[in-house]
């Protein structure tokens, strides 16, 4: 029996089947010379990732830079994990631009809700975290490993 690990491409269908069963995974943007990566609570569906996040200097970047890098990852040993990556550009909804963007942004509320009922509520366990982010998933890939 052979003890060497075994890696491969996750099809579509695999990527997406990872992204919707995790609810933390890290985004990667830049600025300059400078790469940063950050780990944000999220939902994914329907070829978006939902999250939500507090005003800051990621902000600040975010709105003259808008591509980014984001990555989920099930990890059950040093050979048996998996990994998705994906490539797209953040958007915020904002209601005050018009009917369209506050759909938008209730469809990104109740997205976010459905993985934590008390958001945007006065039990919210992060109400600071007011700001409301949709990544549009550009492509995505994923790699795997077993024992």
């Amino acid at each position: 029996m052979s003890h060497t690990p075994t890696f491969h491409e996750l099809s579509r269908a695999e990527c997406e089947a990872l992204l919707t069963s995790q609810h933390v995974g890290r985004m990667a943007f830049a600025f300059r010379n400078r790469v940063d990566i950050e780990p944000v609570h999220f939902v994914y569906r329907d070829g978006w990732i939902y999250g939500r996040t507090q005003p800051g200097t990621k902000l600040s970047v975010l709105a003259h830079h808008p591509w980014v890098a984001f990555e989920v990852d099930e990890v059950d040993a040093l050979f048996d994990w998996r990994s998705v990556v994906v490539h797209g550009r953040v958007e915020f909804p904002d209601a005050e631009r018009g009917p369209r963007e506050q759909q938008r942004l209730d469809h990104t509320r109740r997205a976010l809700q459905s993985l934590l009922p008390l958001a945007f509520t006065d039990a919210d366990p992060t109400p600071h975290r007011d700001v409301l982010f949709a990544i549009a998933v550009e492509d995505m890939t994923g790699r795997e490993a077993r024992s």
